[in-house]
């Protein structure tokens, strides 16, 4: 447990990202839906009254810079405690020190609880009476979904906001800062920075101004001055300070790119394709479950509009198991391109939805008597009889009851007009005409 220190210098070894933390709402970067003029949470941090929050959104986007915002602006005592190391003992503490301040001093406590998603379901539950008697004010900051990750209880209690992935040009934008400030950031050192290499850096830096800013530290620090002792950042100095994006790759992230991946099976066969490697070659995802999500698509989405999708799916997935990967990438790619061009129906869906909810409408279904096993002696003397073999008739289809005799007319399955379905459609027409 630490009390915030954002502002104050602890002396060397300070990163250029921390030096650079902005101070003030004005020197924030990006989240301009949130915290622009006029915004609601920029109103309440610059009145002192900011309620309990919930900070959610991609690493380096910019939440401990708002909670060491609010740290500047609030009045009562701000304590910062980070879920990976805290304990429930720690969050006790904190609770008794902030009734203490309250009854004697008439003061709030503000608790910022960094990486909330790591606090377990128990050391959650031992905030909530706190929060809810206004004991303390609690912000929370998570890279995860907190629908996933924080309980319902605590969420109902905070107002969550959502930041956004931030840009290059918000990388660039921090970087230039930096390089003009004498006193936090470099402007003290005699640099030149090309354009190409500051490109670099916030391509690669992905949105996150805090590796963004390291980069540009190491690339300063490290690289030989010239002979006017002036330092030369060029672009082949950038490449070695910064090599790749990180991609964010959790829990949340896999479902959003799983979904993604389903949504446009419906609609995008590019779409489609992309997610499927960029989760695979990116994320390190398992081409298996994106197989699995393909041969579900294939009756959710397309199903008897074209049967062979389902077969195709199928076959990805023992090319996949016999092949392994990459070799049978191009055996999956070409399944979900199949199933993507297909023609779509969800009459399927729609047929087993409607089926169990006829369920409900019967305590029991008797079967028709007609269509009893009649393969003892005795049955005709029960009068299971009476069945008519469709074979025997022309277009070997008859009409009779196959239904319990409640719900004898009911329809389940309808055959839309796309692709093979429109030809089921057709005959469940001249069906219904006999």
């Amino acid at each position: 447990m630490d009390l915030f220190s954002f502002g104050e210098d602890t002396g060397g070894g300070r990163l250029l990202a921390d030096r650079m933390r902005p101070e003030n709402l004005d020197e924030y970067i990006g989240q301009e839906h949130i915290v622009g003029r006029g915004k609601l949470l920029r109103r309440a941090i610059e009145a002192d009254q900011v309620s309990s929050i919930l900070l959610y959104g991609p690493p380096g986007c910019g939440k401990t810079t708002l909670a060491h915002i609010i740290s500047h602006h609030t009045q009562g005592e701000f304590v910062r405690l980070n879920a990976v190391e805290a304990s429930v003992k720690d969050v006790r503490e904190v609770i008794e020190r902030a009734q203490s301040n309250k009854s004697l001093y008439g003061s709030k406590t503000i608790l910022f609880l960094d990486e909330v998603h790591r606090f377990n379901s128990s050391r959650q539950d031992a905030l909530l009476p706190a929060v809810e008697k206004g004991t303390i004010t609690f912000i929370g900051a998570t890279t995860e979904n907190p629908f996933h990750y924080v309980n319902g209880a605590l969420l109902s209690r905070s107002t969550l906001f959502q930041l956004e992935s931030l840009t290059s040009e918000h990388s660039l934008i921090a970087m230039r800062r930096a390089l003009a400030d004498k006193e936090k950031g470099l402007g003290f050192m005699e640099l030149q920075v090309d354009e190409d290499a500051l490109l670099h850096i916030a391509t690669m830096a992905n949105g996150d101004i805090r590796r963004a800013l390291n980069a540009l530290e190491l690339a300063a620090l490290t690289t030989a001055p010239e002979m006017d002792g002036s330092v030369h950042i060029t672009l082949e100095v950038a490449e070695e300070s910064i090599r790749r994006p990180i991609v964010k790759a959790d829990e949340s992230t896999q479902y959003d790119v799983l979904s993604a991946f389903h949504k446009s099976i419906r609609g995008s066969s590019d779409a489609a394709l992309f997610w499927f490697l960029y989760a695979v070659e990116k994320l390190g995802m398992d081409p298996m479950t994106f197989i699995r999500r393909l041969i579900a698509a294939s009756s959710e989405d397309i199903g008897l509009a074209n049967p062979q999708a389902m077969v195709q799916a199928v076959s990805a997935l023992e090319a996949y198991r016999n092949n392994g990967w990459p070799e049978a990438k191009l055996n999956i790619a070409q399944a979900i391109l199949f199933a993507v061009e297909s023609p779509k129906s969800n009459a399927v869906v729609a047929a087993i939805s409607k089926a169990m909810a006829s369920m409900d409408d019967l305590k029991s279904a008797e079967v028709p008597l007609h269509l009893r096993d009649t393969h003892y002696k005795g049955a005709t003397a029960l009068g299971h009889a009476g069945y008519q073999y469709p074979h025997d008739f022309p277009g070997h289809y008859v009409k009779q009851d196959y239904l319990p005799k409640e719900i004898a007319r009911r329809v389940f399955y309808q055959a839309t007009e796309q692709g093979n379905e429109a030809k089921i459609r057709h005959n469940q027409a001249l069906r219904r005409e006999q």
